[in-house]
């Protein structure tokens, strides 16, 4: 199978391609934007997670003979522009919000720089990626809060597309997630991975009891043994009883979750095992995870939620022309104008406001004429949020792999700081700051 990543992309975009090639209008030079008109599901703020996956993709949009092969067999475009594919490469200039970046209605979270034909074939890869990754991160960076200081696992591999779920389990730990179940991810990103036994594992014992001694042998003292497959009460006497009072830990995963939890903490504590920890499962997300804050519980894990985006399986994001050169070269902005699908023209400079280190704005800078864009120093009150990943076709690598990753992560855990207390809030709301235009 090809490795190349040119036909993840839909067919009007080699259409339009094809068309601009006949025109003449290909090689104009023009400003696509990557941003979202509004924040989906009623949230606050949003978490921008792909940008380093999506920069290695950048480096296989190569169009091989197979690809070539099957433009030519199915005449979605014409010798011409088959031709013009062979020798595809990305030459212009991309910016956008670090990952792990907050961002808000309006964000120019990408901006892509190039001739219209290097530019436009890109649409459908952006935002397979970042729409899917920063959806959920936004759900993850919820959980998150909603944790505290309590650790979270990523456990929803088996709710995802294969690819879908390593992708996500890497938004996740961008967003704050701890760990992951995927070992794939564990691989590919460098993120630490965790698991034990399932259900499957104590039904394949005569007993409860031959289960959680086979573990214990294999794992250790420090495993968490799994204590809800028959009585919970039961469970957890017979995990005390093989393991001691030194046993790592306990994961419940079904039940009334703060009652259970409560006496299960009781339970252990009676039985002498007050440093073994309490580990919950059982359909997660960010509303329950709250719920349990004043429960007696150490971890979580968290599946279907969070590879799902809790509800909200994308981010709604959108890739449209802001400007371009007109036949004389000089720039032109441009927008779309139809009712609720507005888009502002024009290169924009994007600015987060801090007032005593808390985020008041969204400030985006304009430049109709195509200016100098401003920078930081323009904006003493501001932080700058757009960073450099590509120019003239060069690709930052810093941005990718592991220690991307990595940076990402901290990245987010520093901007968190700056969101304002209403942002923290579950609750569908308006944005948390506003976005404002100059």
């Amino acid at each position: 199978m090809s490795a190349s990543t040119a036909l993840l992309t839909d067919r009007y975009e080699l259409t339009m391609l094809d068309a601009a090639l006949r025109d003449g209008t290909a090689q104009r030079r023009c400003v696509f934007e990557l941003f979202a008109r509004r924040l989906s599901g009623g949230r606050r703020f949003g978490v921008v997670a792909g940008t380093g996956r999506l920069l290695s993709l950048l480096r296989e949009f190569r169009f091989g003979e197979d690809e070539l092969r099957f433009l030519r067999d199915e005449k979605v475009v014409d010798a011409a522009t088959v031709a013009y594919l062979e020798d595809y490469r990305f030459g212009g200039s991309i910016i956008g919000y670090r990952e792990g970046e907050l961002y808000f209605p309006g964000s120019p979270v990408l901006t892509v720089e190039g001739t219209f034909a290097e530019a436009v074939v890109l649409e459908t890869i952006a935002l397979s990626v970042l729409n899917h990754d920063s959806a959920v991160a936004t759900a993850a960076a919820r959980m998150s809060i909603a944790a505290g200081d309590r650790p979270l696992a990523e456990m929803g591999s088996r709710r995802a597309g294969e690819q879908s779920a390593v992708a996500a389990a890497r938004a996740a730990y961008i967003a704050g997630f701890d760990a992951t179940s995927n070992l794939e991810a564990g691989r590919a990103w460098g993120i630490p991975t965790m698991g034990t036994a399932a259900h499957s594992w104590t039904l394949l014992h005569d007993s409860e009891e031959d289960a959680f001694r086979a573990q214990i042998e294999a794992l250790g003292l420090g495993t968490t043994l799994l204590v809800d497959t028959y009585d919970i009460r039961q469970g957890v006497r017979t995990a005390i009883e093989v393991a001691g009072t030194s046993l790592g830990g306990v994961r419940i995963d079904s039940g009334d979750l703060p009652v259970v939890a409560a006496a299960v903490r009781e339970q252990l504590d009676e039985l002498g095992a007050a440093d073994t920890k309490i580990t919950v499962t059982s359909d997660l997300d960010e509303y329950a995870i709250a719920a349990l804050a004043a429960s007696p519980v150490d971890s979580y894990g968290v599946g279907t939620s969070v590879v799902t985006g809790s509800g909200t399986p994308t981010s709604g994001m959108v890739y449209k022309l802001v400007a371009r050169q007109d036949a004389d070269g000089s720039w032109v902005s441009v927008a779309k104008a139809s009712a609720d699908k507005t888009s502002k023209g024009g290169r924009k400079a994007a600015f987060r406001t801090l007032q005593r280190g808390t985020a008041t704005s969204e400030l985006i800078v304009v430049s109709d004429g195509f200016e100098a864009v401003q920078t930081a120093a323009d904006h003493p009150e501001g932080r700058a949020l757009q960073a450099v990943f590509v120019a003239d076709g060069a690709i930052d690598a810093a941005y990718e792999g592991t220690a991307g990753v990595a940076a990402a992560r901290r990245h987010h855990a520093d901007v968190r700081e700056e969101l304002p207390v209403r942002a923290l809030a579950l609750s569908r709301s308006d944005p948390a700051i506003p976005t404002v235009y100059r």
